[in-house]
């Protein structure tokens, strides 16, 4: 099959539908991924066709304000605010994306796999082949099990479902946009249903596929048939991928360290941040893997027992590491997960509180510390927390063999194959 995935955001964000491509590809297929250009790197040392997009909203990351509301994950009227302003701000940007996406589905395909985020059943109708949205986080199909995890509020469990309203609402907002690329470039007419994802163009369910695992849920699930949770889908380390020396020695002089990173995460004082950071690691006696990815943390002189580090595979560092603090993403989750490791989450905002929350309460982390009251004493004891309790080391280490049996990203394979 010739399979074109589509999908946008940053690195937590693509890297899931990285690790789908090579696996359609190891599994004899011919996978096109399409994502912003800034990510074009993820796909290059695996040799998987790639198909640029616009970097879109991605730009408006810099923003002080935008920052700011990340940091405080859009909390009171302000934020409110800013997320209304983002909106307005992206729909240019996006219309620049999703004009690239059409440029891509030019090339034709026998099925198309979608970031729910994405109108790809737009691309999918004009090609005339399935659309299947493949989703990170657990926000786009409703269930009475829990509420949306992007909802920051609680509501009475009688409105769990009624809670995922706003997802659709969100899609909506965008839906001139996808019109005018159907009426124009597309040709194709307008009708009922045209912007619910989960819908097929006659109106049946469409195959969903959810990239996270099912352990790491509340109980009580009640998702259809047609939804598919199959577990992480996790990249591995690129082939002939080693380690830089320096950090190969470090990791060989000591005992195993803390990791600590917040992927693509950025506040809005980031020196700050890595302030806290040191100090906690100087409070907590540990020695650390410091990551500072897309500027959410910015260190300056470190001691011995300090490592900085750009990035390295997680597959590969996090199971040399003797606990993972990190900002709750999906992937790095899923990631700290599979490794069997006591976790520590500082979640920023949007899924990444509900992570938070579900790795506490699967026993395999302390309590969240908030980016927004993050502090040295706090993130201290946290991570003495983490590398101490035996109780969490346990429950970690039988949390990541069940995750690590679950082979998503090929029970995916296997789901996408069944519908050619």
């Amino acid at each position: 099959m010739r399979v074109l995935i589509l999908t946008h955001g940053t690195r937590g964000d693509v890297q899931p539908y990285v690790a789908l491509a090579l696996a359609l590809h190891r599994a004899g297929h011919q996978p096109v991924l399409a994502a912003p250009v800034a990510m074009a790197s993820l796909a290059e040392p695996y040799g998987l066709p790639f198909a640029p997009l616009h970097d879109g909203p991605n730009t408006l990351i810099d923003d002080p304000e935008i920052r700011e509301a990340i940091e405080t994950n859009y909390r009171g009227l302000r934020g409110k605010r800013v997320a209304l302003q983002v909106m307005r701000r992206s729909k240019p940007l996006m219309a620049r994306v999703l004009d690239d996406m059409a440029g891509a589905a030019e090339g034709g395909a026998d099925l198309v796999v979608h970031a729910p985020g994405m109108p790809g059943q737009h691309f999918a109708e004009w090609l005339g082949v399935p659309a299947v949205p493949a989703a990170l986080q657990p926000v786009w199909v409703p269930t009475g099990a829990f509420r949306n995890p992007m909802l920051p509020l609680p509501v009475p469990r009688a409105l769990n479902r009624a809670s995922y309203l706003p997802i659709k609402l969100m899609l909506r907002s965008f839906g001139g946009i996808a019109d005018k690329l159907r009426a124009g470039r597309l040709g194709l007419p307008r009708r009922r249903g045209r912007h619910d994802i989960l819908r097929r163009p006659d109106g049946g369910p469409a195959t969903v596929l959810q990239a996270f695992s099912a352990h790491l849920l509340p109980a009580g699930l009640d998702y259809p048939a047609w939804v598919h949770t199959t577990g992480f889908w996790y990249l591995p380390a690129a082939s002939g991928w080693s380690p830089p020396p320096e950090l190969a020695a470090f990791l060989a002089g000591g005992d195993p360290p803390v990791y600590v990173g917040f992927g693509s995460m950025a506040g809005t004082d980031p020196a700050r941040v890595g302030r806290v950071v040191a100090e906690a690691v100087r409070l907590a006696g540990v020695r650390a893997v410091l990551t500072s990815g897309w500027g959410g943390m910015r260190t300056g002189d470190l001691p011995d027992t300090v490592f900085s580090l750009e990035q390295a595979p997680h597959d590969w560092l996090f199971p040399r590491m003797a606990a993972i603090v990190h900002h709750g993403g999906s992937g790095t989750t899923g990631a700290a997960l599979a490794a069997g490791k006591p976790q520590v989450v500082c979640p920023f905002v949007a899924d990444q509180p509900f992570w938070a929350a579900r790795a506490h309460a699967a026993g395999v982390a302390p309590e969240p510390q908030p980016q927004r009251r993050l502090t040295a004493h706090g993130l201290a004891a946290a991570i003495r927390r983490a590398v101490t309790d035996r109780t969490m080391a346990r429950a970690a280490a039988e949390t990541g063999e069940r995750i690590r049996t679950e082979g998503g990203v090929h029970r995916a394979v296997k789901l996408v194959e069944e519908l050619s």
